[in-house]
């Protein structure tokens, strides 16, 4: 009898313990799904939207490609630049979707996987936060959701954004930039340029006083001795400035 009320009381003690075991919160569980449920589009294209912009000289279409779904967080990426592509920017795959959050990657206009007009004249800041406008009403971003993520570069834009469209934005993230052109330009002469190569400096200084490359604080304009495939690009990983020729 002993032994048959010990057995009834084990039984009894893991059939509690059983029901304490937490089981998976339904909300959770929830967010997990539905942050991989497919957008509503007929045909899935993997997340990537390639989005008409107007510009001054014609209608051109941009790249970008959605990460995730979450109706309160997505943050559209910014890169760096002006030249350079989303690409860099890949290792967020590695930590937002763990958080839940949705995040679009942007190639701008003449860039990455985007259209190439190779038209300098479209390198200019008011041009890039109107195609930026037209990308965020394209993607349906609004002030319940919408985050904007600068690097370098793409932190100047996002800036300049956040003064005309501050109304449409939930939160504006600034990576590897300062608000102020002259004192950027200042901290480049002063600390960027020292780092580095002498060869490589002496090079671009050389470009520059020929006048082959102008730098403006609104617009980046190579002239006629350049080609298509001439390029100045910052590799920001080791702060050197790189030319590079394929002529």
């Amino acid at each position: 009898m002993k032994h048959t009320f010990f057995i009834l009381c084990c039984f009894t003690i893991l059939l509690h313990l059983s029901s304490c075991v937490s089981e998976p919160k339904k909300d959770s569980q929830e967010t997990v799904n539905s942050y991989f449920t497919n957008h509503d589009v007929p045909v899935q294209t993997g997340g990537v939207e390639m989005i008409p912009v107007q510009t001054p000289s014609g209608t051109y279409r941009v790249w970008t490609k959605r990460i995730g779904n979450n109706p309160k967080t997505k943050v559209l990426l910014l890169h760096g630049g002006p030249g350079c592509t989303h690409e860099y920017l890949e290792c967020f795959e590695s930590y937002l979707p763990a958080e839940g959050i949705e995040f679009i990657y942007y190639d701008q206009l003449d860039c990455g996987n985007s259209d190439r007009p190779r038209d300098t004249t479209l390198y200019d800041l008011p041009r890039f936060v109107e195609e930026l406008e037209q990308v965020r009403q394209a993607l349906h971003l609004d002030k319940n959701n919408f985050f904007l993520y600068g690097h370098s570069w793409g932190g100047i834009l996002a800036m300049q954004y956040a003064l005309k469209y501050q109304d449409h934005l939930k939160g504006l993230i600034i990576s590897d930039m300062m608000a102020s052109c002259p004192e950027y330009d200042r901290y480049a002469n002063e600390v960027l340029s020292k780092q580095m190569d002498p060869t490589v400096l002496d090079t671009v200084m050389k470009l520059e006083s020929e006048g082959s490359i102008v730098i403006r604080s609104t617009r980046i304009c190579f002239a006629n001795t350049f080609t298509t495939n001439t390029f100045v690009a910052l590799k920001n990983g080791r702060n050197q400035l790189i030319v590079c020729s394929e002529d």
